[in-house]
C-alpha cells in the first residue's frame, strides 16, 4: 500500500479509520461512564465522516443519506438517550473497576493484528480504493465483543455493542460501497428498538436488584432468579 499514489479524499478516509479505530481502543481503556458515551459519539461521528468521504470518492450519492443518518441515530439520538438513562440511573459518575486493563489493552492490539492478517487476502482481490479499511472495520467488531466480555456493567456492554455495530455498517460500506436503501433503514430501526428495550431492560434491573453489575445476576440462585422473573412480571403486569 503506497498512500502517496492514493487521491487526498482517499488518505482522508484511511485517517478517519484510523481514528475509528482509536475510538475503539479509547472505548476500552475508558472507565467512566460519562466518557463512554460521549467516545461513543464520536465514534458514530467519525463513521458518519467515513460514510460521506466513501460517498465523494464512489459517486454513490445514496450513501450521502445514510452519513446523515448515521450523524443523527449514533452521534446525536443514542449518545443523548444513554446520557439520560445514565442521569435518571444516577450512575452518571460511577468509575468502573476493569480487571487487569494491561491486559485487555494488549488482546485488543493482538486483534488489530489478527485481523489485518484474515483481511490481507480480501485486501488483495478487491478493486476498491478503500479496501485497506476492511482490517480496521473487522478490528473495531473484535474490540467492541471483547468490550463486551470484559466489562461488568451492562450499559459499558451496550456500548461495546454498539462499537460492534459501528464497524459492522463501517465494513459493509468500505468493501461493498454501501447496502440498498431499505437493509440500512432496517438495521438503523433495529439498532433504535434495541437501544430503547436497553433501556426499559436497564431500569427493571435496577429496581429489582439496586445494580447493573451483571455478575450480581450470575451470583443469583435458581431461587433468586424465579423470584426476580416473578417481580418483573407483577410490575409489567401492573403498568
Amino acid at each position: 500500500m503506497n498512500i502517496v499514489n492514493f487521491s487526498l479524499q482517499e488518505q482522508a478516509i484511511l485517517l478517519f479509520a484510523a481514528l475509528i479505530l482509536f475510538t475503539s481502543f479509547a472505548l476500552l481503556a475508558q472507565q467512566r461512564m460519562l466518557a463512554s458515551i460521549h467516545v461513543f459519539a464520536w465514534q458514530g461521528a467519525l463513521v458518519a465522516g467515513a460514510t460521506g468521504l466513501i460517498a465523494l470518492v464512489s459517486g454513490q450519492h445514496h450513501l450521502y443519506f445514510s452519513a446523515a443518518l448515521t450523524l443523527l441515530l449514533k452521534a446525536m439520538f443514542l449518545p443523548w438517550m444513554l446520557h439520560r438513562l445514565v442521569n435518571r440511573l444516577g450512575i452518571q459518575h460511577h468509575v468502573e473497576t476493569v480487571v487487569r486493563p494491561a491486559l485487555v489493552l494488549l488482546g485488543a492490539a493482538a486483534l488489530v493484528v489478527f485481523s489485518y492478517y484474515v483481511a490481507l487476502p480480501i485486501e488483495k482481490l478487491s478493486l476498491l480504493s478503500t479496501r485497506n479499511t476492511i482490517a480496521v472495520s473487522m478490528a473495531v467488531v473484535l474490540i467492541g465483543m471483547l468490550m463486551m466480555v470484559a466489562r461488568r456493567q451492562a450499559v459499558s456492554q451496550v456500548i461495546g455493542f454498539m462499537s460492534m455495530e459501528n464497524g459492522l455498517f463501517f465494513a459493509a460500506v468500505v468493501s461493498t460501497h454501501g447496502m440498498p436503501m431499505v437493509v440500512e433503514l432496517g438495521i438503523a430501526f433495529d439498532v433504535l428498538v434495541a437501544a430503547v428495550l436497553f433501556g426499559i431492560f436497564f431500569l427493571q434491573i435496577r429496581e429489582s436488584i439496586e445494580s447493573l453489575d451483571v455478575d450480581r445476576l450470575n451470583r443469583l440462585s435458581e431461587t433468586e432468579q424465579g423470584q426476580l422473573a416473578e417481580q418483573v412480571q407483577a410490575e409489567q403486569m401492573n403498568e
